[in-house]
């Protein structure tokens, strides 16, 4: 009596198979193998999935029907490398052949028979499967590690930022970075809850895959990923990101405090806008001056009028608009004379001097601690390897410091950019050194 077989194909949708032969290719190669062999295929499993991991549906139903045939089967496959690559998915084969429930196994790429010789040869086939799978895990691994240590994004990248193939690791996109960004301050603002703000990002053009608004558990994720930072966290570890920063740690912190207090939405309290009010008093009593609105046909008007607090007064009302000409005219009537902007100029040359030193000392500090926080993530990657803390305390140490060695460089980056320039804008334009109306000292 022929041994009936069942053809198994499989072929992974991970790169690690990237160059295995197609299912459509296997399954015909097999085909021509079995007539060429008369070989009587009584089934075809067919499966895309890894072999790295027990747990194959497609697999274990074969294994199943296996088990329950009442005559042994044969197993057809293109290598042994399709039928397992892991321990226990590699021994229950052998222990099916042990058991004569497989009475035989036929590869086109290579030879089995059921003697120890034969099951010896098809143990270090499986074994090479499995040792080929580890070590190109760990290649990954080790070439995602790299990867972090130079700062560089180890996949797709995240919202508001793009994939740069000359520099293999991430950018800000121009267009969604301004999204997360807004995003932020609005949220750190405590004005919106989750559900406005996934309205007010649908608003802006930003969706799930289904067209509707994000779901707050996105939105979660979002406003708490520090990839925006300019960090990576990888395996609940933290790494400096060689990319800029889309969001400042200020306006981070503040939303991570939204987000804790689990901020309902605050109307900050009406106000109007008075100028003037607190910057001037009743000319005739000392009272303080008080404004508010009246309506009339022509529209809504702000008037200013004495508030008659210390006693009786016959200032009336008088419209904003005329108050702004009466102060434009008697600030103008006023000018530094020729001798307070010779001094005066001469102070700011000092203030600017003093400005520097104080500049090249807080630069000094800046590097200072950078260094001192270095010296630090040296000893607490020393004192892990030692086995003196454990891994969860090394992690949250390392994200603290990773983080403070991060904001001190994008400050020391700003302050390098920025400089203390205060001063210049204060140099007074020639219009204003050569005024013609001039106030006197007595002024």
């Amino acid at each position: 009596m022929n041994t009936k077989y069942f053809l198994y194909a499989r072929k992974s949708t991970e790169d690690e198979e990237r160059q295995v032969m197609s299912i459509e290719a296997q399954l015909a190669e097999l085909a021509e193998f079995a007539k060429r062999e008369n070989i009587e295929i009584a089934e075809t499993f067919v499966e895309s999935k890894s072999a790295k991991k027990p747990g194959r549906e497609v697999f274990n139903e074969m294994m199943r029907k296996v088990q329950e045939s009442k005559t042994p089967v044969g197993l057809l496959a293109w290598h042994p490398d399709r039928l397992a690559r892991n321990s226990v998915d590699g021994g229950l084969i052998i222990y099916s052949i042990d058991t004569a429930k497989i009475a035989s196994l036929r590869f086109p790429t290579f030879w089995f028979e059921p003697t120890p010789q034969g099951l010896f040869m098809l143990q270090v086939a499986f074994g090479q499967s499995k040792y080929y799978s580890d070590n190109l895990s760990e290649n990954v691994k080790r070439g995602i590690r790299q990867k972090l240590r130079r700062g560089e994004w180890p996949g797709l990248a995240p919202f508001g930022y793009v994939n740069n193939p000359k520099t293999r690791t991430i950018e800000p996109d121009p267009t969604k970075a301004r999204v997360i960004k807004k995003t932020f301050e609005e949220y750190a603002q405590g004005r919106h809850t989750l559900l406005s703000l996934g309205e007010r990002l649908s608003f802006w053009g930003v969706v799930s895959g289904t067209g509707k608004p994000l779901c707050k558990a996105t939105l979660q994720r979002m406003l708490t990923n520090k990839v925006y930072l300019g960090l990576i966290i990888h395996n609940g570890e933290t790494y400096e990101g060689g990319f800029p920063a889309i969001v400042s740690r200020a306006t981070f912190e503040k939303v991570q405090g939204v987000l804790k207090n689990r901020a309902k939405p605050r109307h900050s309290k009406k106000r109007h806008n008075f100028p003037f009010t607190g910057l001037l008093t009743c000319g005739e009593c000392g009272a303080a001056i008080t404004a508010q609105y009246a309506h009339g046909h022509g529209g809504t008007y702000k008037y200013y009028r004495c508030t008659k607090r210390l006693g009786s007064c016959s200032q009336s009302y008088l419209r904003e608009d005329l108050l702004t000409e009466q102060l434009k005219t008697e600030i103008s009537k006023v000018a530094l004379c020729e001798d307070w902007k010779e001094k005066m100029l001469a102070q700011v040359e000092v203030w600017e001097k003093e400005n520097i030193q104080s500049s090249q000392s807080f630069a000094q500090n800046l590097g200072k601690e950078i260094k001192e926080t270095e010296t630090k993530l040296d000893r607490l990657v020393n004192a892990f390897l030692d086995g003196s803390i454990e891994k969860e305390t090394y992690l949250a140490k390392k994200d603290e410091l990773i983080t403070t060695k991060t904001d001190l460089q994008r400050r020391k980056s700003d302050f390098g950019r920025k400089g203390n320039n205060w001063i210049e804008p204060f140099e007074p334009p020639p219009a204003f050194q050569t005024s013609s109306r001039r106030a006197s000292p007595a002024v």
